[in-house]
């Protein structure tokens, strides 16, 4: 049975982030990610996860200066100190989280300029991150990200994440596949579920609906029988990783309104 991660980042927008962890436990998950967790000392964070009984699997490394537009460093020429000092960050908090995976986010690539021209900077930042996270038993994720959400960002198709895995070349450097956003840019997802997850370099799932993010049995995408495959496929590999829930809520921020759609997580739980 799949194992569904809270995104605390997009679950429970009508409580202050602290709070949103006991409210995951008591809908019934079990495991909490989140965008990004530098805003509060490790241990107020260990202190919500071991008060609720969560385990933390998955984080993002600071992506450079979110607030004025930055959305990843890895594929940015004259920045590597900052992504290197990023990544160093990131590794702290996952240390102290118990935390067994960091998604480095790739980036966009600078106006005027080609994909193939920040390929080379890509790769090398990867490479060095996978050395840093490899010495604490980190697994690096990497994501494909629609271009409708994130304009211009480098990394946006399945075949092109597992091909950069190639040239990286480092067994802890693993694709976060997305099944919104491998909707929205290509299709053909419960295909792509069967072609790569038995490679073991995939790491994580997320999922949404499509094509308004909202919960995920809402839109054009039957999640029950994506669900399944993943299962079927996972029993094959041995894949025990985890769904990650990184969708809107359709009510907002209404009072409850995260719980409230939680009726397709009801036979999971």
């Amino acid at each position: 049975m799949p194992r569904f991660a809270a995104n605390l980042s997009m679950l429970y927008p009508e409580l202050d982030f602290l709070d949103r962890f006991e409210a995951a436990a008591r809908d019934g998950f079990r495991a909490v990610e989140y965008l990004f967790p530098y805003a509060y000392p490790p241990a107020e964070l260990v202190a919500r996860l071991r008060a609720h009984g969560l385990q933390q699997v998955l984080f993002n490394a600071p992506p450079g200066d979110w607030d004025a537009g930055d959305k990843g460093l890895a594929c940015l020429a004259g920045r590597e100190a900052e992504f290197r000092e990023g990544v160093g960050r990131a590794l702290t908090y996952a240390a102290a989280l118990a935390c067994p995976r960091v998604h480095v986010m790739a980036g966009q690539v600078p106006q005027g300029q080609q994909p193939a021209s920040v390929r080379d900077t890509y790769v090398a930042n990867l490479r060095w991150a996978a050395a840093e996270a490899a010495r604490q038993g980190v697994d690096l994720l990497i994501e494909p990200i629609n271009t409708r959400d994130i304009p211009r960002f480098f990394l946006n198709r399945q075949d092109q994440a597992h091909a950069l895995l190639d040239e990286i070349a480092a067994a802890n450097v693993k694709v976060q596949f997305d099944l919104y956003h491998c909707q929205v840019v290509e299709g053909d997802v419960a295909t792509k579920i069967r072609q790569y997850l038995p490679g073991g370099r995939v790491g994580h799932f997320q999922i949404a609906g499509v094509p308004e993010r909202h919960e995920p049995d809402i839109g054009e995408i039957n999640y029950p029988y994506l669900f399944k495959v993943i299962d079927e496929v996972a029993a094959q590999c041995a894949w025990d990783g985890w769904v990650g829930c990184e969708y809107r809520p359709a009510r907002g921020g209404q009072s409850g309104g995260t719980s409230a759609g939680l009726g397709w997580f009801q036979p999971w739980r």
